[in-house]
Protein backbone atom coordinates (compact mmCIF):
# COMPACT_ATOMS: atom_id res chain seq x y z
CA UNK A 1 0.00 0.00 0.00
CA UNK A 2 1.48 3.39 -0.92
CA UNK A 3 2.27 5.73 1.96
CA UNK A 4 -0.54 8.12 1.01
CA UNK A 5 -3.05 5.27 1.02
CA UNK A 6 -1.81 4.01 4.38
CA UNK A 7 -2.21 7.49 5.85
CA UNK A 8 -5.74 7.76 4.55
CA UNK A 9 -6.50 4.38 6.09
CA UNK A 10 -5.02 5.58 9.35
CA UNK A 11 -7.20 8.68 9.28
CA UNK A 12 -10.25 6.48 8.74
CA UNK A 13 -9.24 4.39 11.75
CA UNK A 14 -8.77 7.56 13.77
CA UNK A 15 -12.25 8.73 12.79
CA UNK A 16 -13.73 5.44 13.97
CA UNK A 17 -12.05 5.84 17.34
CA UNK A 18 -13.19 9.41 17.70
CA UNK A 19 -16.78 8.86 16.51
CA UNK A 20 -17.57 5.18 17.20
CA UNK A 21 -21.31 5.65 17.39
CA UNK A 22 -21.68 7.89 14.36
CA UNK A 23 -24.35 6.88 11.81
CA UNK A 24 -23.32 6.16 8.24
CA UNK A 25 -22.31 9.13 6.07
CA UNK A 26 -25.44 8.62 3.95
CA UNK A 27 -27.72 9.36 6.96
CA UNK A 28 -25.88 12.50 8.04
CA UNK A 29 -27.06 15.89 6.90
CA UNK A 30 -24.46 18.35 5.57
CA UNK A 31 -24.65 20.19 8.90
CA UNK A 32 -24.08 16.97 10.87
CA UNK A 33 -21.16 15.95 8.68
CA UNK A 34 -19.62 19.37 9.27
CA UNK A 35 -20.05 18.95 13.01
CA UNK A 36 -18.40 15.51 12.96
CA UNK A 37 -15.47 16.82 10.90
CA UNK A 38 -15.09 19.79 13.25
CA UNK A 39 -14.97 17.50 16.30
CA UNK A 40 -12.36 15.24 14.69
CA UNK A 41 -10.28 18.19 13.51
CA UNK A 42 -10.40 19.79 16.95
CA UNK A 43 -9.45 16.56 18.69
CA UNK A 44 -6.46 15.99 16.40
CA UNK A 45 -5.26 19.55 16.92
CA UNK A 46 -5.36 19.06 20.67
CA UNK A 47 -3.98 15.50 20.57
CA UNK A 48 -1.54 15.27 17.60
CA UNK A 49 0.29 12.39 19.25
CA UNK A 50 -2.79 10.21 18.71
CA UNK A 51 -2.58 10.62 14.93
CA UNK A 52 1.17 9.98 15.00
CA UNK A 53 0.60 6.72 16.87
CA UNK A 54 -2.08 5.64 14.40
CA UNK A 55 0.17 6.45 11.42
CA UNK A 56 3.10 4.59 12.95
CA UNK A 57 0.95 1.55 13.67
CA UNK A 58 -0.36 1.53 10.09
CA UNK A 59 3.14 1.77 8.62
CA UNK A 60 4.48 -0.93 10.96
CA UNK A 61 1.63 -3.22 9.92
CA UNK A 62 2.39 -2.54 6.25
CA UNK A 63 6.11 -3.28 6.73
CA UNK A 64 5.34 -6.46 8.66
CA UNK A 65 3.11 -7.63 5.82
CA UNK A 66 5.81 -6.94 3.26
CA UNK A 67 8.41 -8.89 5.25
CA UNK A 68 6.00 -11.80 5.72
CA UNK A 69 5.40 -11.96 1.96
CA UNK A 70 9.16 -11.76 1.42
CA UNK A 71 9.74 -14.75 3.73
CA UNK A 72 7.22 -16.82 1.78
CA UNK A 73 8.89 -15.90 -1.52
CA UNK A 74 12.36 -16.64 -0.13
CA UNK A 75 11.22 -20.10 0.93
CA UNK A 76 9.72 -20.73 -2.52
CA UNK A 77 12.84 -19.50 -4.32
CA UNK A 78 15.42 -21.04 -1.99
CA UNK A 79 17.23 -23.08 -4.64
CA UNK A 80 17.42 -20.20 -7.13
CA UNK A 81 18.75 -17.94 -4.40
CA UNK A 82 21.46 -20.23 -3.08
CA UNK A 83 22.36 -22.64 -5.88
CA UNK A 84 22.09 -20.78 -9.19
CA UNK A 85 25.19 -21.83 -11.20
CA UNK A 86 25.54 -18.38 -12.75
CA UNK A 87 26.00 -16.56 -9.44
CA UNK A 88 29.55 -16.06 -8.15
CA UNK A 89 30.25 -17.36 -4.64
CA UNK A 90 32.61 -15.94 -2.02
CA UNK A 91 33.39 -16.31 1.64
CA UNK A 92 33.62 -19.97 2.62
CA UNK A 93 32.05 -21.97 -0.24
CA UNK A 94 31.34 -24.75 2.27
CA UNK A 95 30.05 -22.47 5.01
CA UNK A 96 27.11 -23.54 7.14
CA UNK A 97 25.20 -20.26 6.55
CA UNK A 98 24.61 -18.53 3.22
CA UNK A 99 24.51 -14.76 2.92
CA UNK A 100 22.91 -13.49 -0.30
CA UNK A 101 23.54 -9.91 -1.41
CA UNK A 102 21.71 -8.02 -4.16
CA UNK A 103 23.79 -5.01 -5.20
CA UNK A 104 24.59 -2.43 -7.85
CA UNK A 105 28.16 -1.23 -8.44
CA UNK A 106 26.98 2.38 -8.77
CA UNK A 107 24.97 2.29 -5.53
CA UNK A 108 26.65 4.47 -2.86
CA UNK A 109 24.95 2.51 -0.08
CA UNK A 110 26.38 -0.76 -1.42
CA UNK A 111 29.85 0.77 -1.29
CA UNK A 112 29.15 2.14 2.19
CA UNK A 113 28.05 -1.22 3.59
CA UNK A 114 30.82 -3.27 1.96
CA UNK A 115 33.34 -2.78 4.82
CA UNK A 116 30.63 -3.90 7.25
CA UNK A 117 30.11 -7.12 5.31
CA UNK A 118 33.86 -7.71 5.06
CA UNK A 119 34.23 -7.16 8.81
CA UNK A 120 31.58 -9.77 9.56
CA UNK A 121 33.12 -12.24 7.12
CA UNK A 122 36.58 -11.76 8.62
CA UNK A 123 35.19 -12.57 12.06
CA UNK A 124 33.08 -15.52 10.92
CA UNK A 125 34.92 -17.83 8.55
CA UNK A 126 31.98 -20.18 8.14
CA UNK A 127 29.73 -17.95 5.99
CA UNK A 128 29.13 -18.60 2.32
CA UNK A 129 28.31 -15.53 0.18
CA UNK A 130 26.23 -15.51 -3.00
CA UNK A 131 26.66 -12.36 -5.10
CA UNK A 132 23.48 -11.36 -6.94
CA UNK A 133 24.27 -8.88 -9.70
CA UNK A 134 21.28 -6.55 -9.61
CA UNK A 135 21.92 -3.45 -11.77
CA UNK A 136 19.09 -0.96 -11.31
CA UNK A 137 20.79 2.41 -11.73
CA UNK A 138 21.00 2.70 -15.49
CA UNK A 139 23.01 1.55 -18.46
CA UNK A 140 26.42 1.96 -16.80
CA UNK A 141 25.30 -0.29 -13.95
CA UNK A 142 24.25 -2.97 -16.43
CA UNK A 143 27.59 -2.63 -18.22
CA UNK A 144 29.49 -3.08 -14.94
CA UNK A 145 27.47 -6.18 -14.01
CA UNK A 146 28.02 -7.69 -17.42
CA UNK A 147 31.75 -7.09 -17.06
CA UNK A 148 31.82 -8.65 -13.60
CA UNK A 149 30.02 -11.78 -14.77
CA UNK A 150 32.39 -12.02 -17.73
CA UNK A 151 35.30 -11.72 -15.28
CA UNK A 152 33.83 -14.74 -13.49
CA UNK A 153 34.58 -16.71 -16.66
CA UNK A 154 38.23 -15.76 -16.28
CA UNK A 155 38.26 -16.90 -12.66
CA UNK A 156 38.80 -13.38 -11.35
CA UNK A 157 35.35 -12.32 -10.24
CA UNK A 158 36.11 -11.60 -6.58
CA UNK A 159 39.17 -9.44 -7.26
CA UNK A 160 37.26 -7.49 -9.89
CA UNK A 161 34.14 -7.21 -7.75
CA UNK A 162 36.12 -5.73 -4.86
CA UNK A 163 37.93 -3.35 -7.21
CA UNK A 164 34.67 -2.09 -8.71
CA UNK A 165 33.17 -1.60 -5.26
CA UNK A 166 36.27 0.30 -4.14
CA UNK A 167 36.23 2.57 -7.20
CA UNK A 168 35.45 6.21 -6.45
CA UNK A 169 34.06 8.48 -9.12
CA UNK A 170 31.68 7.98 -12.02
CA UNK A 171 31.68 4.31 -12.99
CA UNK A 172 31.44 4.80 -16.75
CA UNK A 173 32.08 2.12 -19.37
CA UNK A 174 35.62 3.44 -19.74
CA UNK A 175 36.18 3.22 -15.99
CA UNK A 176 34.82 -0.34 -15.89
CA UNK A 177 37.38 -1.43 -18.49
CA UNK A 178 40.19 0.49 -16.80
CA UNK A 179 39.47 -1.31 -13.54
CA UNK A 180 39.36 -4.60 -15.45
CA UNK A 181 42.83 -4.02 -16.86
CA UNK A 182 44.25 -3.07 -13.46
CA UNK A 183 42.66 -6.24 -12.03
CA UNK A 184 44.63 -8.40 -14.43
CA UNK A 185 41.78 -9.30 -16.75
CA UNK A 186 42.03 -9.92 -20.49
CA UNK A 187 40.01 -6.88 -21.51
CA UNK A 188 39.37 -7.93 -25.12
CA UNK A 189 38.12 -11.32 -24.01
CA UNK A 190 36.06 -9.61 -21.32
CA UNK A 191 34.33 -7.37 -23.87
CA UNK A 192 33.47 -10.36 -26.04
CA UNK A 193 32.12 -12.50 -23.22
CA UNK A 194 30.06 -9.66 -21.78
CA UNK A 195 27.72 -10.18 -24.73
CA UNK A 196 27.13 -13.87 -24.01
CA UNK A 197 23.43 -14.80 -23.63
CA UNK A 198 24.27 -16.59 -20.38
CA UNK A 199 25.48 -13.30 -18.86
CA UNK A 200 22.22 -11.58 -19.74
CA UNK A 201 20.31 -14.61 -18.40
CA UNK A 202 21.91 -14.26 -14.95
CA UNK A 203 20.99 -10.59 -14.68
CA UNK A 204 17.45 -11.21 -15.93
CA UNK A 205 16.97 -14.08 -13.46
CA UNK A 206 18.16 -11.88 -10.58
CA UNK A 207 15.67 -9.18 -11.51
CA UNK A 208 12.86 -11.73 -11.68
CA UNK A 209 13.62 -13.23 -8.29
CA UNK A 210 14.04 -9.77 -6.74
CA UNK A 211 10.58 -8.84 -8.00
CA UNK A 212 9.07 -11.97 -6.46
CA UNK A 213 10.64 -11.21 -3.10
CA UNK A 214 9.83 -7.52 -3.23
CA UNK A 215 13.39 -6.20 -3.48
CA UNK A 216 13.26 -2.79 -5.16
CA UNK A 217 16.53 -1.21 -4.06
CA UNK A 218 20.13 -1.96 -3.19
CA UNK A 219 21.72 -3.25 -1.15
CA UNK A 220 19.47 -6.05 0.03
CA UNK A 221 20.57 -9.02 2.13
CA UNK A 222 19.01 -12.42 2.68
CA UNK A 223 20.18 -14.80 5.40
CA UNK A 224 18.19 -17.91 6.17
CA UNK A 225 14.58 -16.93 5.58
CA UNK A 226 14.99 -13.25 6.43
CA UNK A 227 15.27 -10.20 4.19
CA UNK A 228 17.12 -7.05 5.28
CA UNK A 229 16.56 -4.29 2.73
CA UNK A 230 19.01 -1.39 2.71
CA UNK A 231 22.36 -0.85 4.41
CA UNK A 232 22.83 -2.92 7.55
CA UNK A 233 25.13 -2.63 10.55
CA UNK A 234 27.49 -5.37 11.69
CA UNK A 235 25.49 -6.29 14.80
CA UNK A 236 22.27 -6.78 12.81
CA UNK A 237 24.03 -8.85 10.15
CA UNK A 238 25.65 -11.03 12.81
CA UNK A 239 22.27 -11.51 14.48
CA UNK A 240 20.76 -12.69 11.19
CA UNK A 241 23.61 -15.15 10.69
CA UNK A 242 23.33 -16.48 14.25
CA UNK A 243 19.58 -16.92 13.86
CA UNK A 244 20.01 -18.83 10.59
CA UNK A 245 22.71 -20.99 12.11
CA UNK A 246 20.47 -21.99 15.00
CA UNK A 247 17.75 -22.90 12.51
Amino acid sequence: MPRTASRLAALAVAACFLWPAAPSAQTLSPQQRGEVEAIIRDYLKRNPEFLIEVLQAAEEKQQAGQLARARDAIAAERKALTESPGDPVGGNPKGDVTLIEFFDYRCPYCKQVKPVVEQVLSQDRNVRVVYKEFPILGRDSVYASRAALAAHRQGKYLAYHHALMAYRGQLTEEAVLTVAKSSGLDVERLKREMQAPSVEAVIAANHQIAEKIGIRGTPAFIVGGELAPGAIDAASLKAMIDKARKG
